[in-house]
C-alpha cells in the first residue's frame, strides 16, 4: 500500500511539472520599473493581467491551455507580486508599462484579458492603444468614470476601496491574510469554491512584503483621477471584439452594462451562482469562454 501511494506521488508530481512545463519566467526593465512575467507558448499574443489580491500566479491553471495556440504574457502588476515598486501607480500608467513590455519583446499587436483592477488596466490598454489591441476581455469589476460606477464605488457595504493610508496600513500589518480572507471569502458565491489554500498563502506573503499591501491600494487611491480618464477615453468607443464575463452574485451585469457603452461589438457572459473570484470558482466556465472568444 506504502508503494502504492508513493507512485499516485509521483504521478501527480510529474502531472504538475507537465502543467508547469514551458511556463517561463522573466523580467524586463521598462521606464525604470521591473516588470516580472509569465511567459508560454508560440502564436498571436494573449496579455493576462490579475486583479488585487492575486498576481500573476492566479493565471497558471489557464496557461498552457492557451500555450497550445498562443503566446501568454502574464506580468505582475508594477508594485505588486515580484515587480518593482515605481514612484507613480495608476492604471494608465500600468497599461503604459505593459505597453512597452509588449513592445520590448518585438510583438505589434496583442489580446488582452484583464481581471479585478487588471481589467482596469486593460480597458486602459485598449483605449490607449486601439490600433494594436486584436480583442479585449474584461473579467467582473467595473469602469470608474463610465455610468453606473457611483453606484458601485459609493456603495455603503463597499469600504475597502478608500481604505488605505498610514492607519489602515497599520492595522493591515501582520494581519494580512485576516483583511484578504474577507475578499476571497465574501466576494464568491461559496467560499470554498474561491481561491485555494496554496494561493492563499503565496498571495498573503506577496503583499505581507515591506510597501507591497501600499502599493496595491494606490491602485485604488487613482480612482477619482482614473474616473476622469475613463470619462474622458470612452467618449472614443472601442471597435476590436470585447468579451465581457462575470459572476452573476458580483459585477457581471453591471459591467456588461458598462462594456456596451464604450465598445461597439460586446459578447456577454454572466455566470450563474458565481460571485467576484471566476476563474476559481467557475474553472471550466471561464476558461471555455476566454479561448472561444480569444
Amino acid at each position: 500500500m506504502r508503494v502504492l501511494y508513493s507512485l499516485i506521488a509521483i504521478i501527480v508530481s510529474l502531472g504538475s511539472v507537465h502543467a508547469e512545463r514551458g511556463v517561463n519566467p522573466r523580467d524586463a526593465k521598462i521606464d525604470n520599473v521591473q516588470l516580472h512575467f509569465l511567459t508560454a507558448g508560440h502564436g498571436p499574443v494573449v496579455i493576462l493581467l490579475h486583479g488585487f489580491a492575486e498576481t500573476s500566479r492566479m493565471w497558471q491553471p489557464i496557461i498552457p491551455l492557451l500555450a497550445e495556440k498562443f503566446t501568454v504574457i502574464a506580468p505582475d502588476l508594477a508594485g505588486i507580486g515580484d515587480s518593482s515598486i515605481p514612484e507613480k501607480i495608476d492604471m494608465l500608467s500600468a497599461a503604459r508599462q505593459i505597453h512597452e513590455l509588449v513592445r520590448s519583446l518585438k510583438i505589434e499587436k496583442a489580446r488582452v484579458v484583464g481581471h479585478d483592477i487588471g481589467l482596469m488596466v486593460a480597458y486602459a490598454y485598449a483605449a490607449q492603444f486601439p490600433n494594436e489591441t486584436e480583442k479585449l476581455a474584461v473579467m467582473d469589476a467595473f469602469l470608474p468614470g463610465v455610468p453606473g460606477w457611483q453606484a458601485i464605488y459609493n456603495a455603503p457595504n463597499i469600504w475597502h476601496f478608500r481604505f488605505n493610508g498610514e492607519y489602515p496600513e497599520a492595522l493591515v500589518k501582520g494581519r494580512e491574510r485576516i483583511y484578504f480572507e474577507y475578499f476571497w471569502n465574501v466576494f464568491a458565491a461559496n467560499k470554498t469554491r474561491s481561491i485555494p489554500e496554496a494561493d492563499r498563502k503565496a498571495y498573503t506573503e506577496a503583499y505581507s512584503k515591506p510597501g507591497r499591501m501600499r502599493a496595491a491600494w494606490a491602485y485604488f487611491a487613482s480612482w477619482p483621477q482614473l474616473s476622469k480618464d475613463f470619462s474622458q477615453l470612452s467618449q472614443t468607443k472601442l471597435t476590436m471584439p470585447v468579451l465581457s464575463i462575470g459572476g452573476e452574485k458580483s459585477l457581471g451585469n453591471e459591467l456588461a452594462a458598462q462594456m456596451k457603452l464604450v465598445a461597439d461589438n460586446v459578447t456577454v457572459v454572466v455566470l450563474p451562482n458565481t460571485g467576484h473570484w471566476i476563474l476559481e470558482e467557475r474553472p471550466k466556465e471561464t476558461t471555455d469562454a476566454q479561448i472561444k472568444f480569444l
